[in-house]
């Protein structure tokens, strides 16, 4: 027997709404049995919500739904570190693909030539992994075969500076680290080449990742140590007149490095006039390190400049050289020289106070 009902609601969890509804005929008591057994169904299996019919089909397309989203999500791990990028924060994130070998762990290549012939293609890769090996075998051989390399040296260069810009933090230190090892190595004989890897390891040196900025000024103490600073003053100078504060101020500190290698008569050579100008430029710069740096430079000249005074007026008859006041009135704009002869002699009495 068919039923016909009312436009309702239908509350699953409730049968009295059968004494509600408008029945044109009348129900069998098998029809009514068949009603029972679907209600009771339908409790059993969790699926009666709020009497509609279609609640089934609704969870399951909502189910469908949120498994689409998570598909469509990346993994919590992705989120967090994608390859080796670090936070803002400068702390080196651990890549357990890449080992950073400090230079006296490392050891000889195991097979010389092999690797000197796939190395530029191996620099050159366009897998990091790959590059970052390479670098490694560059670093050997310039420590264990230096020799081997000289006639590729130039290439090698382009291909380091190549990693140095890389995004990739540890592709770029194990690049620096590279630098640093070529400098022992070659000394002078990286001159020619060495612009580049200048420009890139002052940047490295001056920007926010820890562990990058580290490794460069390492680099930087391992050039003004092994490179003649005759030979790289005067690469040096035009940086601390970049439009970058933090590049004149780690070009400062290379300068205040390499000046006192000089000694009393590579420093006369080279020039106080110009070496002062240097420090007086730097002492009113926008970062503390360079006005520091500056400071180091002028008291290290006002030395130079006094022993010099000192020999000359015991050994020679001709007139006698200025005062240190005198000769920085005489190279410097008034305001300048007034800033280097207060932070020189400000120093000096401190210097004899303490004493």
């Amino acid at each position: 027997m068919s039923i016909i009902f009312a436009d309702f609601t239908i509350n699953w969890n409730n049968l009295s709404f059968l004494s509600q509804v408008p029945i044109i005929s009348v129900m069998s008591e098998n029809a009514l049995r068949d009603v029972s057994k679907i209600l009771d169904s339908e409790r059993t299996n969790g699926n009666s919500s709020n009497g509609n019919l279609l609640n089934p089909q609704v969870d399951t397309m909502d189910e469908r739904a949120k498994e689409k989203q998570k598909a469509k999500m990346p993994p919590v791990a992705d989120l967090c570190i994608q390859g080796d990028v670090t936070e803002n924060t400068g702390a080196e994130v651990a890549n357990p693909e890449v080992e950073y070998i400090e230079s006296q762990n490392l050891k000889d290549v195991e097979d010389v030539e092999n690797c000197l012939k796939t190395l530029l293609s191996e620099l050159g890769s366009k897998d990091w992994i790959t590059v970052c090996d390479a670098l490694n075998n560059v670093r050997k051989l310039s420590i264990y075969h230096k020799e081997g390399i000289v006639g590729m040296l130039n290439d090698v260069i382009s291909l380091i500076v190549k990693s140095l810009k890389n995004p990739r933090s540890a592709l770029c230190k194990t690049a620096i680290m590279t630098c640093a090892d070529i400098f022992k190595a070659y000394n002078e004989d990286i001159i020619d080449a060495l612009d580049p890897l200048l420009l890139q390891l002052l940047l490295k040196s001056s920007q926010d990742k820890r562990f990058v900025c580290e490794a460069a000024e390492k680099a930087l103490i391992a050039l003004t140590s092994s490179v003649s600073p005759h030979l790289l003053l005067p690469k040096l100078q035009p940086y601390v007149k970049h439009r970058n504060h933090r590049i004149r101020a780690k070009a400062s500190m290379c300068i205040t490095q390499s000046v006192p290698q000089l000694g009393v008569e590579g420093i006369e050579a080279f020039g106080i006039d110009n070496l002062i100008q240097i420090g007086a430029s730097q002492l009113s710069d926008k970062l503390p390190e360079s006005r520091d740096a500056a400071r180091t430079l002028l008291l290290e000249l006002k030395s130079v400049y006094e022993k010099t005074q000192v020999r000359e007026t015991t050994v020679s008859e001709g007139p006698v050289m200025p005062t240190w006041e005198h000769f920085c009135q005489s190279k410097l704009s008034a305001l300048s020289a007034q800033a280097v002869l207060r932070v020189t002699n400000t120093a000096q009495e401190v210097v004899v106070s303490g004493s």
